[in-house]
């Protein structure tokens, strides 16, 4: 008896050794190399992420000119939802999006996902003010926006892509929160176009922003080209 209990203790002793080596052995998605101009020195599929812009920059976001620069109206006209629907808006910094949102969505809601402690105070504060009971500022983390399973219809994400610090695990994360045939909206400067006046790693190419959504299980099922300076990308999430 003793000898058998020997030679299971030894078998699970050598599988779970054997899955610890596998996981702290695998491969990283990322690479490293010295930091350029506004970047982390991070490279995810050969696109360096850039520094995240701190909620000290929530005057650039609430901008006057904003509309006129970025024809967000339009944006906000073309989003694919319905009054009941249930949206994210991760990074939502100091809820520009979010509250423009918010009325599409009465009988609905609309996570306002954060990382910064200034900026969910901030959210909380301004959704008092304004009266939408509808919006949940939500404190999220690097790695996950911190999101029930299978809970939201649509995530946007404006500006903010590009700075993920992590973003394989943001986007299995992202993806688990969706709900079936839920959406996920990139809007991002277009790294096409050399003239737009935005710091190189703030931009993004359909290409680049498609290779590394189709490797996280999502694929493009709209390019909408009606911003002045920025992708309007709708992609929805596959499997599951």
């Amino acid at each position: 008896m003793k000898q058998w209990i020997l030679v299971i203790s030894w078998i699970l002793f050598n599988l779970f050794s054997t899955q610890t080596f596998s996981q702290e052995n695998s491969p990283s998605p990322y690479s490293f190399k010295t930091p350029s101009y506004d970047g982390i020195g991070k490279v995810y599929m050969g696109r360096e992420i850039s520094f995240v812009m701190g909620f000290e920059g929530m005057s650039w976001l609430e901008r006057r000119s904003r509309e006129q620069e970025e024809s967000v109206s339009m944006a906000i006209k073309n989003l694919p939802v319905s009054e009941s629907s249930v949206v994210a808006d991760i990074g939502a910094g100091s809820g520009y999006y979010t509250f423009k949102i918010a009325p599409k969505v009465p009988q609905g809601k609309i996570f306002a996902v954060e990382i910064q402690d200034q900026a969910i105070n901030y959210l909380k504060a301004k959704s008092k003010e304004l009266g939408f009971s509808n919006v949940i500022p939500v404190m999220g983390t690097e790695k996950s926006p911190n999101l029930p399973v299978a809970s939201v219809d649509l995530a946007i994400m404006v500006d903010v892509y590009h700075e993920l610090e992590f973003p394989v695990e943001m986007l299995a994360a992202i993806k688990k929160s969706l709900k079936p045939g839920g959406k996920l909206l990139l809007i991002e400067y277009r790294g096409e176009d050399p003239a737009i006046a935005i710091k190189p790693l703030h931009k993004m190419t359909v290409k680049q922003a498609e290779k590394e959504l189709e490797a996280n299980g999502f694929k493009l099922v709209e390019n909408g080209k009606f911003m002045k300076i920025q992708h309007f990308l709708v992609f929805e999430k596959v499997g599951d």
